[in-house]
């Protein structure tokens, strides 16, 4: 009997059928690239972005007992938690326009965010060190971020610059009061503060998963348009010298200044309440009011700052608030603590939001926009992450909070100097 083969050639040839009709079209590629470009989508990507560049950090603060306690950590030691992030966003930001020059603004900010995913749960892992190289790998995460994102904004939507730097300094203080907000929930939710600091790394990794379409294109040659058809942030050589430039470094110590106050009022505000005798309860929620109404400085002002030519006016009017609540803090931090809080939350999201707004309205180009912002913050958070220390050591030679609040007034008139310089509209 004779065996019946099927045609082989007949085979490949439908395998290779196949094969053609599940590839897609070039109109399918095209309308998945135009999809993947698409400002609503492009948005999106940026508000995930967004809302992870402080819930890892501003979810550790309500933790930091269990932490130390679980490691067994001096409170000099424990307070290496909150400090070696801002030192690595310092030091991170000189690294992001390279990064950006060599694979792409989209796919380093993907990387990012894996980076960020795989820190987080790193500093849940058993050994102390774990903990010490996570908190790194967070910083240096959020430090890219930080830096290419006002560079994205200038490049992907530069006819609405202020209103898109509005929206995503705004979410990103939703991050931050969110994870604030949760942390101890969390904790108890899932059994130990593991899992609540575990549990942003999912936040980082579905922002990682909608950026990965992004870095693909980018790295295709595709884009958000033609602004963005070249993913390169120039090198230190490349453009205006900013380190010669006056005007960019009063946009540099203008968002050092800032944050310095930012860090020092995440780490003392609810100390001096508790020790003008308000309960660690109520310190906590007046606490997180101040967080939470930071969003409000923060859309605000930079929408604002957008529609003028001359920021100088908006500058003086955010300080003024800030210097008003430092000034209660002075001399009734508990019987008007609310109002405090109202004042200088209002101000913290504002001179964020004008900080980051200026890095975009004080450039020309996309390019110089994202170095201004690596100069801005390398120098910014190294400034900044001083800040807590040298505040708290005057708080203990001087067993009091009069001569650690009365300097952070002396901050706030050096915010005012920096406002009225880096408020005039020029370009660098």
């Amino acid at each position: 009997m004779s065996e019946t083969r099927p045609d082989t050639h007949l085979l490949d040839a439908s395998l290779i059928d196949a094969e053609e009709n599940l590839a897609p079209t070039p109109p399918v590629k095209a309308a998945r690239r135009k999809l993947l470009a698409h400002p609503a989508y492009v948005m999106l990507c940026i508000v995930l972005a967004s809302l992870n560049m402080r819930a890892a950090l501003a979810g550790v603060s309500p933790l930091m007992g269990e932490i130390g306690g679980h490691f067994h950590l001096a409170a000099a030691a424990s307070s290496l938690v909150t400090t070696i992030p801002l030192i690595f966003m310092g030091l991170g930001s000189i690294i992001a326009p390279r990064l950006a020059r060599r694979w792409g603004t989209e796919a380093v900010l993907c990387g990012a965010l894996a980076l960020l995913a795989g820190g987080i749960l790193l500093r849940v892992a058993p050994p102390v060190v774990a903990l010490f190289v996570g908190c790194a790998l967070v910083g240096t995460a959020i430090a890219l971020l930080n830096v290419l994102m006002p560079g994205l904004v200038k490049r992907d939507f530069p006819d609405r610059a202020a209103s898109m730097t509005a929206l995503y300094s705004t979410t990103l203080i939703l991050g931050a009061t969110g994870s604030a907000a949760l942390s101890v929930p969390l904790e108890n939710a899932l059994g130990g503060w593991q899992g609540s600091l575990a549990s942003w790394s999912l936040l980082a990794a579905v922002a990682a998963v909608a950026w990965l379409p992004q870095a693909i294109l980018s790295r295709r040659g595709s884009a958000h348009g033609e602004a963005a058809a070249t993913p390169r942030v120039p090198a230190a050589g490349d453009g205006p010298d900013l380190l010669r430039s006056p005007l960019a470094w009063q946009v540099t110590l203008m968002m050092g200044t800032q944050s310095l106050i930012a860090y020092v009022c995440i780490a003392w505000m609810p100390t001096i309440f508790t020790d003008g005798g308000m309960s660690k309860t109520d310190a906590g929620i007046v606490y997180a009011f101040y967080t939470l109404i930071q969003m409000l400085g923060s859309f605000f002002v930079p929408m604002l700052a957008g529609r003028l030519r001359d920021q100088r006016p908006l500058a003086v009017g955010v300080v003024a608030l800030m210097a008003a609540g430092v000034t209660g803090l002075l001399t009734a931090p508990v019987a008007g603590a609310w109002l405090w809080a109202t004042l200088m939350g209002i101000a913290q999201g504002g001179m964020l939001g004008l900080a980051l707004t200026f890095m975009v309205l004080r450039t020309r180009d996309a390019h110089t926009a994202a170095r201004l912002s690596g100069m801005a913050q390398t120098w910014g958070y190294l400034l900044a992450s001083v800040g807590p220390f040298a505040i708290g050591a005057v708080h203990q030679v001087t067993d009091g909070w009069t001569l650690p609040v009365v300097l952070l007034l002396v901050a706030c008139g050096a915010l005012l100097l920096l406002g009225l310089g880096a408020g005039r509209d020029r370009k660098i």
